[in-house]
């Protein structure tokens, strides 16, 4: 019973999206979003470039990364945030199945995610690639080789991201292709790429959590586009 209880306890124990301080943020924003399942949330902006797939973190509401999306949406990248079960991508790694279809008029993809998402979004990759062009990572690393594919990959963490952990995303630096871009945020963290609070064990940040999220969206959108 013991162990019922706890893993109850730890599939239902996530951090909550901050919905006061995602509302400040996305109030000057005029980019339509759709509901398309009860799982998949649309930022849809005019005459996109390009579609991004986002997995979210470990443990963490789908929903505060709807600032980071919101600002890549205004840059022209259609993007489309899945929940996954239990806030968990491990769960369902193969939730990017079929997305790309409901959008045909979009021809250039790219699947990303935070900590956990963007690891499982590099191991959905590992069978999928040649369906993508890229793949950006946030605060992640990942376990899958690709490093013989033709994928773009952004890498982008902050200076005081202690969560991350340092020895292994080394350890899988050869996971990627030689070419990979790599940004460091200085004074950024693990928890402030979403809006959902301080996160255990992580750093002291430098720099504010909106900002923090502009020079991601910055950041992506520029690698994307480009």
């Amino acid at each position: 019973m013991l162990v019922i209880a706890f893993c109850a306890w730890y599939l239902t124990d996530y951090y909550h999206a901050h919905q006061d301080a995602i509302s400040v943020f996305s109030a000057d924003f005029e980019i339509p979003v759709q509901q398309s399942d009860d799982r998949t949330t649309v930022y849809m902006p005019e005459n996109p470039s390009a579609g991004l797939i986002f997995y979210p973190g470990g443990k963490v509401e789908a929903e505060a990364y709807e600032p980071l999306l919101l600002s890549c949406a205004r840059d022209g990248i259609l993007c489309v945030l899945v929940e996954m079960p239990f806030h968990l991508a491990v769960f369902d790694i193969s939730a990017a199945q079929g997305i790309k279809e409901q959008f045909p008029e979009i021809q250039s993809w790219y699947l990303g995610g935070h900590s956990l998402g963007g690891s499982m979004a590099c191991a959905y990759l590992d069978d999928h690639h040649t369906d993508y062009d890229g793949v950006v990572l946030l605060g992640s690393y990942s376990t899958a080789d690709l490093s013989g594919t033709q994928l773009k990959v952004l890498s982008v963490y902050g200076s005081e991201d202690m969560v991350l952990n340092r020895s292994n995303y080394e350890k899988n630096r050869s996971n990627l292709p030689a070419n990979f871009t790599e940004l460091v945020l200085d004074g950024g963290c693990h928890a402030y790429f979403g809006m959902y609070g301080p996160q255990d064990g992580d750093g002291v940040p430098a720099i504010s959590n909106e900002e923090q999220i502009s020079l991601t969206a910055q950041a992506v959108s520029q690698f994307i586009l480009n």
